[in-house]
């Protein structure tokens, strides 16, 4: 039995293609703290390039989830912090590659995307954080 639910269409709200409108849970949830784009030895990946750094933070963030046994599929949740909102298009096409193959027919899990004027370091250009029904 999964452990959550997605609904990719609520009456009475738009439709974004790709994406739950709403996700339902029962069982444990984890909460990794936020990635940023840098690897294990604390050196930033990516200086200047927004794709390289959102390659790595989605890299680490599913490094957490397979250490938890869960995987893409598990993810509730996604917020999206960037720098620059002309980024955008490069970070749907690095979801594309990385995130939605392990989705299959499913819905992405729901989330925001907030451009900002900084990050945690001047050299960030993105960050995310993400929310998972972890299984048992």
């Amino acid at each position: 039995m999964p452990i959550h639910d997605r609904i990719a269409a609520v009456p009475e709200l738009p439709y974004w293609p790709g994406f739950a409108q709403v996700v339902t849970v029962s069982g444990k949830l984890a909460f990794p703290t936020t990635q940023a784009p840098l690897d294990s030895d604390d050196n930033l990946v990516g200086p200047g390039d927004f794709e390289a750094q959102a390659k790595q933070v989605l890299g680490n963030l599913q490094r957490i989830l397979r250490s938890l046994g869960a995987d893409w599929p598990d993810v509730v949740r996604l917020n999206w912090y960037v720098v620059a909102g002309s980024d955008l298009q490069a970070l749907r096409a690095v979801h594309d590659e990385l995130i939605r193959p392990a989705l299959g027919d499913h819905p992405g899990p729901p989330g925001t995307l907030v451009q900002v004027a900084g990050l945690a370091r001047p050299e960030f250009l993105i960050e995310v954080e993400a929310v998972a029904a972890v299984p048992d």
